[in-house]
C-alpha cells in the first residue's frame, strides 16, 4: 500500500512512535512525534524519508502511517478516510474479525515491543560472544579488570534479558496479538531491570577506556576482526555498548504507546499501566545515579582546590553537595565569633576558612557528622547556652556527646535556607537507603 501510494507520485507521511537515535550518518534521526516524509518503502524494514532537510534510513517499525495522508496529524488515528468518525463515542473504526483501529494498533505495539526484544537479545549476545569471549583469550591484551570497566555489567544484563525474552513471547497471542497480556511480565522483571543502573554508572568509564585503548593500532584491528568474525553490522564497539542505555530508557516509550491502545476493558490494561509507571520509576533511578555520578566528579575536583584538606575524602561517606553557604559560628570560651564557609553534603558538613587575601581560596577548617545531630532553631536574643546575644541563629546538637554547635546567618531569609537544606539532608539519606544508594561512589577519574 505504501509503495503504491508512492509510485503513484503521492506524498506519504508517516509519524514517529519512538525516538530513532542514529549511530550512522546514513540514517535519520528523530523524536517520537515527529513527522516523517517517507520517500522509498521497497525494503519492508528498512524505509528512506526527509524531515526539513535531513534524509536518510529509518526502521519501519518505528513510525505508523497516517490512515488518511490529508489529515492534520493531530486527528489520527480518531480520523478515518472521507474525514468522518466512524465511532465518535470511541474514536476507532472497525477492522474484520470485529477488530477495531484500535486493536490494530494494539496489534503493532506488541510486534514491536517482541520483535525489538528479540533483536536485542541477538545484540546482547554478540557482544557476550564475539567480544567479552574473545577478549578473555587474550590476557596479553586485556587484564580482567580492563574487561569489567569496558563492558560493565553487560553479561548479568544478557542473563537477565533472555529469561525476561522468553517471558514475554509465553504472553504472546500469535493469533491474536492485540489480547496478549505482556504487563505482567514487565512487573515482574522490573527489579531485576535495575541491574541497568551499574551498567549506566559504569558507561562513561568504558568510553574512556576504550578510546584510551584504540589509539592503539593493534586494539582497532582485534575489535575489528571481532566485529567481522560474528558477522556484526558496522558500527564501532563503543556504538554497540551503547544500546543498553537505549533500551531501559525507550521501555517506558514502548509501555506509553501501549496503554494509549489497551482499553481499560482490556485484561491487560491494569498491568500495563503499572508497569508503565514501574519502568518509568526503573528509568528516574538509573537517571538519579547517573547524575549522582557526574556529581561526584565535581566533588572530586573541589576538594583538591581545598588547602590543607585533613581526614577521609568527602566521597567516602557523601555523594551530593545540597547547600553551601557563609555562615558565623559561634564557640565557646568566651562565645567567640569567626565567619566560615560551610559546605552541607549528604551526611557531613564540611567548614572551611577563605583566604584573607585571595577570596577564592579555601582552607579545610572541620567537619561535622550530621547522622549524630539535631537541629535547633533559636529565637532572637540571648541564649542561655553561650551565654551572648545572637540573631538569626540555630544550633546543631549531637545527643549522644551533648556537643553544641551555635551559627548565625546574616538574614532571616539565609536562615530558613540553611534549616530547610538540614530538612532536605536527612530526606536524600532517607531516600538512598531505601533505594540502595547509600553506598559510597568513585568519581571516574583516580581519587586526587
Amino acid at each position: 500500500c505504501t509503495l503504491l501510494l508512492i509510485s503513484d507520485g503521492s506524498v506519504v507521511y508517516a509519524e514517529a512512535l519512538w525516538d530513532h537515535v542514529t549511530m550512522d550518518d546514513q540514517e535519520l534521526g528523530f523524536k517520537a512525534g515527529d513527522v516523517i516524509e517517507v520517500m522509498d518503502a521497497t525494503n519492508k524494514e528498512w524505509w528512506w524519508g526527509r524531515i526539513l532537510d535531513s534524509e536518510g534510513w529509518f526502521p519501519a517499525s518505528f513510525v505508523r502511517l497516517r490512515v488518511n495522508q490529508d489529515e492534520p496529524m493531530e486527528d489520527y488515528p480518531l480520523k478515518v478516510e472521507g474525514g468522518k468518525d466512524d465511532d465518535s463515542s470511541s474514536g476507532t473504526r472497525r477492522f474484520g474479525m470485529g477488530q477495531t483501529s484500535k486493536d490494530q494498533m494494539r496489534t503493532n505495539v506488541i510486534n514491536e515491543i517482541i520483535s525489538t526484544e528479540r533483536d536485542y537479545i541477538k545484540h546482547l549476545k554478540d557482544i557476550c560472544e564475539g567480544y567479552i569471549k574473545q577478549c578473555r583469550k587474550r590476557a596479553d591484551m586485556f587484564t580482567e579488570e580492563q574487561l569489567k570497566t569496558i563492558f560493565g555489567n553487560i553479561e548479568d544484563i544478557y542473563r537477565c534479558q533472555k529469561k525476561f525474552v522468553k517471558a514475554l513471547e509465553k504472553k504472546f497471542n500469535k493469533d491474536h496479538p492485540h489480547l496478549s497480556e505482556v504487563g505482567s511480565c514487565f512487573l515482574e522483571y522490573q527489579t531485576e531491570f535495575q541491574i541497568y543502573s551499574e551498567y549506566c554508572n559504569n558507561h562513561p568509564n568504558a568510553c574512556m577506556e576504550l578510546s584510551r585503548l584504540t589509539k592503539v593500532n593493534k586494539y582497532v584491528y582485534f575489535f575489528e576482526a571481532c566485529r567481522l568474525l560474528q558477522k556484526m553490522i558496522d558500527i564501532s564497539l563503543d556504538g554497540f555498548l551503547l544500546t543498553p542505555v537505549q533500551k531501559i530508557c525507550k521501555y517506558p516509550l514502548q509501555l506509553a504507546e501501549l496503554l494509549k491502545y489497551t482499553n481499560p476493558q482490556h485484561r491487560d490494561f491494569k498491568d500495563v499501566e503499572a508497569a508503565l509507571n514501574a519502568m518509568k520509576n526503573v528509568a528516574r533511578l538509573i537517571n538519579e545515579r547517573k547524575r549522582r555520578l557526574e556529581n561526584i566528579d565535581k566533588i572530586a575536583q573541589w576538594q583538591s582546590s581545598i588547602e590543607d584538606w585533613e581526614g577521609e575524602d568527602v566521597l567516602v561517606r557523601s555523594s551530593e553537595l545540597i547547600y553551601s553557604g557563609e555562615l558565623t559560628k559561634i564557640s565557646h570560651p568566651q562565645a567567640k565569633s569567626q565567619q566560615r564557609m560551610f559546605f552541607l553534603f549528604d551526611h557531613q558538613l564540611v567548614c572551611c576558612k577563605k583566604d584573607l587575601l585571595r577570596r577564592d581560596i579555601l582552607y579545610y577548617k572541620s567537619r561535622i557528622n550530621m547522622d549524630d545531630m539535631e537541629i535547633l532553631d533559636v529565637e532572637d536574643g540571648k541564649d542561655k547556652d553561650f551565654n551572648t546575644s545572637v540573631k538569626n541563629a540555630f544550633k546543631l546538637h549531637c545527643q549522644d556527646t551533648e556537643e553544641v554547635h551555635l551559627f548565625c546567618a546574616k538574614k532571616p531569609e539565609q536562615k530558613q535556607r540553611w534549616l530547610k537544606a538540614f530538612e532536605s539532608e536527612r530526606r536524600q539519606v532517607q531516600l538512598d537507603q531505601e533505594t540502595g544508594m547509600e553506598r559510597p561512589m568513585q568519581p571516574t577519574q583516580h581519587r586526587l
